[in-house]
């Protein structure tokens, strides 16, 4: 295996399936089946997921709500997700622990460092919810933050789509597929991988960003195992 500990976002639409809202259990069951099996291989895995399929604070915000109000609501809403995805790994007999940014002592733990990296070095999938714990800060942020802070060797960012384009593809047929590119020409291209706090504190701690589509299964262990899968962002 290329990586030995890596950092997996999700994003709250991707649980949604074919849904509008919600969760889809099936698709649920697909992401506990890879993650068991990247699992198996002694991949140490940590999990950042969003809410924007339950709650978005910016949305909030725009309709009028107070934006720090919103964004409380959206942690709330990773740490559903967060709930969801524990009980689908459990379901495929994944032990987990699911930590938190914000107490909820009677569903999750708090965010600890070391014991979050304890429990990684046993073989279990520590997923984090409840973003930074901040407002106006995204999921984004949570991810490259607790990256950072547990030593992950990468950030694995599953999409819906198989990289990253020079246009978006699933308007634009004639939109050019990345391999790889560097932080520098993403910054220059304009192109939108992680909004830019994320993506500064990636690139402020070369810490490679791989896009990749999460919904065709088997693409995440073609990831760890160092396929040319997505597009991977680096120095």
């Amino acid at each position: 295996m290329k990586y030995k500990r890596i950092l997996l976002k999700l994003s709250g639409e991707a649980l949604m399936g074919n849904r509008q809202y919600g969760i889809d259990p099936e698709r649920l069951a697909e992401y506990a089946q890879d993650i068991k099996a990247v699992t198996e291989k002694g991949i140490e895995v940590a999990i950042v997921i969003g809410g924007g399929n339950i709650f978005r604070g910016v949305a909030g915000a725009m309709n009028g709500m107070d934006r720090v109000q919103g964004d409380h609501m959206g942690m709330l809403a990773t740490v559903i997700n967060g709930l969801a995805l524990q009980q689908a790994l459990e379901d495929a007999e994944v032990k987990t622990r699911l930590q938190t940014a914000i107490k909820i002592n009677e569903v999750a733990e708090p965010f600890i460092r070391r014991k979050a990296m304890s429990h990684l070095r046993k073989g279990r999938v520590v997923i984090f919810g409840g973003g930074t714990g901040n407002p106006y800060f995204t999921t984004d942020s949570a991810a490259v933050l607790r990256a950072i802070e547990i030593e992950a060797d990468v950030i694995l960012k599953g999409t819906r789509v198989d990289g990253i384009y020079n246009a978006d593809p699933e308007k634009d047929k004639e939109a050019i597929k990345f391999d790889h590119i560097t932080f520098d020409d993403v910054l220059r291209k304009g192109l939108k991988v992680m909004d830019t706090t994320a993506f500064t504190l990636s690139q402020e701690n070369d810490l490679p960003i791989i896009v990749f589509d999460m919904n065709t299964r088997g693409n995440l262990m073609k990831v760890v195992s160092g396929e040319n899968i997505g597009t991977q962002v680096s120095l």
